[in-house]
């Protein structure tokens, strides 16, 4: 169980506004190099329209945790997002996008990774068992998932340990023993669930 704080993140600079880089395996890579296998990161888009960096060796997902976006790939229609609504697609596709937003990014290299994002809402006061969903797939042998918290806070338990996390926050866990926490709320809270397998 690794804790992941807003200090133990790195921030940088890009054409349309701030990155900063929740997770990266493995842990030495340099997200500049491309010889990741996955990154897990959270990006304010600070102008109104912006071109994402083609990724072709790389699938994508993306959420927005605030603000609202437009994204046409490839000159095809336009995907409207809202908050918490998780959005899959080929990184290397031409990639326009009209809004500002703080959005939560997962990059998995094709043939070597794969994963997901989806998000864990409350309402108020409640507590959740959260399970990686992904199936293992064949040739994929390490199982990873990561949690975030996107507002609120909230309490995880899981085998290895226990820690409160706050908005900006998050907890890893890198093959851990089981791949199952317990996430406990004293009042509405968003999270976001990255699951990894490489």
């Amino acid at each position: 169980m690794i804790i992941l704080t807003k200090d133990s993140c790195k921030v940088s600079r890009w054409s349309g506004g701030t990155t900063t880089q929740i997770a990266i395996m493995p842990p030495d890579a340099a997200y500049g190099d491309r010889d990741f296998l996955w990154r897990v990161s959270s990006a304010v888009v600070e102008d109104e329209e912006s071109v994402f960096t083609p990724l072709p060796e790389y699938d994508r997902w993306l959420l927005l945790l605030e603000g609202t976006l437009d994204l046409v790939h490839d000159g095809g229609p336009t995907v409207r997002l809202e908050p918490y609504q998780a959005h899959p697609f080929d990184g290397g596709s031409r990639t326009i996008a009209q809004g500002r937003c703080t959005d939560f990014n997962l990059m998995l290299r094709k043939g070597k990774s794969v994963g997901s994002l989806r998000p864990l809402l409350f309402s108020g006061v409640g507590e959740r068992e959260v399970r990686f969903e992904g199936p293992l797939q064949d040739g994929l042998h390490s199982r990873s998932m990561l949690v975030f918290c996107g507002g609120g806070g909230g309490i995880l338990t899981c085998a290895e340990g226990r820690a409160a996390i706050s908005k900006g926050e998050g907890v890893l866990l890198e093959d851990a023993q089981s791949l199952i926490l317990k996430l406990s709320v004293s009042g509405p809270a968003a999270f976001v669930v990255a699951e990894m397998q490489n």
